[in-house]
């Protein structure tokens, strides 16, 4: 086998073991960041089935609420009538 031969192989060798490596190390990081998307999958699934009831639970704070408005509403007009008595407003 001649020198220059001998040269040519083994800089091929030396080539192909660099993109093993290489390749090694993007297939690990692959790996990795499919577990994380994973975990973060599983946690977008956990928030969406802990908002799920909200909405219903919103329409009845709403109701709750609006009958609060009306009983404050009242109590303010009550206020206000005080007010013109007593000459406070």
């Amino acid at each position: 086998m001649s020198l220059r031969l001998s040269l040519t192989l083994i800089t091929v060798a030396l080539v192909v073991l660099a993109l093993a490596g290489y390749l090694i190390a993007i297939a690990w990081s692959l790996i990795q960041t499919r577990k994380s998307v994973t975990a973060i999958a599983n946690g977008l699934e956990a928030v969406a089935s802990h908002v799920r009831p909200l909405p219903e639970k919103l329409t009845t704070i709403n109701g709750a609420l609006t009958q609060l408005l009306a009983g404050l509403q009242a109590a303010d007009r009550h206020l206000g009538r005080v007010a013109t008595v007593f000459k406070l407003g």
